[in-house]
């Protein structure tokens, strides 16, 4: 294995721009809508359709885009989404009507999917050795938490001062500029061939399906859980996804090969990314509409507001996480994560009608920020430990499916609890302030529990040290990010295959200690 060099890091903050150009677009996009509908007569029901055409595209077309980054060569995937969401941003910002716009933002669904999905599967190839991939992974998870809590801000500034298309304008010289570092440090590399692992019939089945599935949920808010659109929804996704696992049954080539998904905790793992991310997302929009509408705070305030939360996240993902997951491992960071995420959500289910920014939601906030920063790159570490370079790409976009997809029911699902609390309460003859409270603690509530199901997953599920192939075959690696005794690491980086490490490591003995097999220097 080639010892970790500089040039490494030039290609992770390309992917890392790439990652945070397209997740600000999301949240960016949500600031401006009442200035889009005001200039381009959309209706209340259209409307939704300018943030649904883009989950319905990138949450569809996740998977495919992984497994046709393993296929044609993720590098190549990568460069052709940025070009595609790029291209697609300039045609949000020309748009002259809803159906262009709608249209221009598909496009940048699609995009989006073929960056996001190969971006971890080019991590994994570009760090092999466990403690440099889990701080690798810690930086690229924060670019991800703190992208939508800085872009509700720059939505706000950008709108204001320019105008609702200047959010999408400034999506062009950005993406130039990392299509162009992309050309330059990123590496080549040669996928597997479009011909000789590409199940078509397997791939329309199931970018259907989550087409479906993600179609039905996002329109939960303006049809509701039991009309019949969202029963037919689920119903054709239940169906097309069922299709596609009896179609991975019998290809001779899957698209979801059953090797992967045997890999010890994989599975665990995203069931725990699910819950995890079904709490996040329900818990930022709940909690932005109810700082404006319960304790009063204006659009901007409220970005700044949030701002608490990326801040913490950055100090501990690039300053801890990736060592604590080196040291202790990912599953046990996950769950002290998760721990104190439920600690969060168990403080807002407290806030009340006439509650206070500092005293009632800013411990929330901190909180939140140091269990994202333990749980975002913990959960990532493992939902990639088991992938080879043959399936780097797949890994990925399952685990960005995942995300997605577990966002969206929260998203929905948390909502509708809200509202639903609410509503009751208002029959019950309490105030408007109070019943809008009474129902987002509830939504807290449950999300709450959310996280606290995703603790008992990673406990009982996620194993302590699963075995799994490294991706250049040197060694082993185990489950929760650590390496075994055929490939120790020490606390500042990684050695070969041999026990042969760098200038630095050449001068010191390493020495294996405890069951867990971390690697500790001495001397």
């Amino acid at each position: 294995m080639d010892r970790v060099t500089p040039s490494r890091w030039p290609a992770l903050l390309v992917l890392c721009a790439g990652s945070l150009m397209i997740i600000l677009d999301g949240s960016v996009v949500s600031v401006a809508l009442p200035a889009v509908q005001r200039d381009l007569g959309f209706t209340a029901a259209g409307l939704a359709w300018v943030v649904n055409a883009y989950l319905v595209a990138f949450g569809g077309l996740l998977l495919l885009a992984g497994r046709l980054g393993d296929l044609l060569g993720r590098r190549r995937v990568f460069l052709a989404g940025v070009l595609l969401f790029t291209l697609a941003s300039a045609a949000c910002a020309l748009a002259g009507g809803p159906a262009l716009l709608v249209g221009a933002r598909f496009g940048q669904g699609v995009g989006g999917a073929l960056a996001m999905a190969v971006s971890l599967g080019m991590i994994v190839r570009l760090y092999p050795e466990p403690a440099e991939r889990a701080r690798a992974i810690a930086v690229y998870s924060f670019t991800g938490a703190a992208g939508a809590s800085v872009g509700t801000v720059a939505g706000g500034v950008l709108t204001e001062l320019a105008g609702w298309r200047s959010i999408f304008l400034v999506n062009l010289p950005i993406g130039a500029a990392i299509l162009l570092a992309a050309v330059r440090r990123l590496p080549a590399e040669r996928g597997s061939g479009p011909w000789t692992g590409l199940d078509v019939p397997g791939a329309l089945l199931a970018t259907a399906g989550l087409m479906a599935a993600v179609l039905g949920i996002v329109g939960t808010g303006e049809h509701g859980w039991t009309s019949p659109r969202t029963l037919g929804a689920v119903a054709l996704a239940a169906l097309l996804l069922g299709g596609f696992a009896v179609r991975q049954r019998v290809a001779s080539t899957p698209l979801l090969p059953s090797r992967l998904l045997r890999v010890p905790g994989l599975l665990a793992a995203n069931t725990a990314q699910f819950l995890m991310v079904a709490a996040f997302f329900g818990f930022q929009f709940l909690l932005a509409v109810e700082l404006q509408l319960v304790l009063g705070l204006d659009a901007a305030a409220t970005g700044w507001a949030f701002l608490p939360t990326p801040v913490v996240i950055a100090v501990v993902s690039l300053g801890l996480a990736g060592r604590l997951i080196a040291r202790w491992g990912a599953r046990t960071v996950l769950v002290a994560g998760l721990g104190l995420a439920a600690v969060g959500f168990l403080l807002l289910a407290r806030l009340a009608a006439d509650g206070g920014y500092l005293a009632d939601v800013l411990p929330a906030m901190v909180v939140f920020g140091l269990a994202g920063g333990l749980t975002l790159p913990a959960v990532t570490t493992l939902a990639m430990a088991g992938a080879t370079d043959a399936d780097a790409g797949l890994a990925s976009g399952l685990a960005n499916t995942t995300q997605q997809v577990g966002g969206a029911v929260g998203l929905a699902a948390l909502a509708t609890l809200a509202a639903s609390r609410s509503d009751g309460l208002r029959a019950a003859g309490q105030a408007e302030l109070v019943a809008l409270a009474g129902g987002y603690r509830v939504a807290y509530a449950v999300a709450a529990a959310l996280v606290l199901a995703a603790l008992l997953v990673a406990l009982g599920l996620v194993p302590r040290q699963p075995a799994a192939a490294r991706p250049d075959g040197d060694g082993p690696v185990d489950g929760d990010g650590r390496v075994d005794a055929d490939g120790p690491v020490d606390g500042d980086g990684p050695v070969d295959g041999g026990g042969r490490g760098g200038r630095r490591a050449a001068k010191r003995r390493v020495r294996l200690t405890d069951d867990a097999g971390a690697a500790r220097v001495i001397g």
